[in-house]
């Protein structure tokens, strides 16, 4: 997996060439929602800029801690059951929204992490852990016990369908 070439288009340049040319049109005719847009955008990026600082500190961490022959012997092709609890358990303790993580996740995939474990980890971020006394509250610990059982067991079902999937389209 690592061998492949990223392919890089002119798409991301043309889509932001267009998002500027609707600005620009939109400013003539309204000045007043551009500008309520323009604060709007301001506002939000002052948000997730932190947030991704954070998250390329974390991929340069990553490539220096994380070495490929690592992540293909425990998340690649023949991990195992070990892959299995790895992204599961992961997916249940990571935290904040999901934005940064597709960052990451897309960096350890092309390290050799395979697309089972991607999704089962995603799916498995639904098991909301500092949650759990709140659910078991309202629901019961046996309703919660099942729910978490289920959502474990339907993330590795969703890598391997996941997993086939893609296997027979790369295929």
């Amino acid at each position: 997996m690592p061998d492949k070439k990223i392919k890089s288009g002119r798409g991301g340049w043309l889509f932001l060439a267009l998002v500027l040319i609707t600005y620009g049109l939109v400013a003539l005719f309204d000045p007043v929602t551009t500008s309520q847009s323009l604060s709007f955008f301001t506002h939000v990026m002052l948000q997730v800029l932190p947030v991704l600082a954070l998250v390329f500190l974390l991929l340069f961490i990553a490539n220096l801690v994380l070495k490929p022959e690592w992540i293909r012997r425990y998340l690649g092709s023949d991990s195992g059951a070990r892959g299995w609890l790895a992204a599961t358990l992961g997916g249940m303790l990571s935290l904040g929204p999901i934005y940064p993580w597709y960052a990451m996740l897309a960096e350890l995939r092309q390290q050799g992490m395979r697309n089972a474990l991607i999704a089962a980890f995603l799916y498995s971020r639904a098991v909301k852990l500092p949650l759990l006394p709140l659910m078991i509250h309202y629901f019961g610990l046996a309703y919660t016990l099942i729910l978490c059982f289920y959502l474990v067991v339907f993330s590795i079902i969703s890598g391997i369908v996941i997993e086939k999937l893609t296997s027979e389209k790369a295929g």
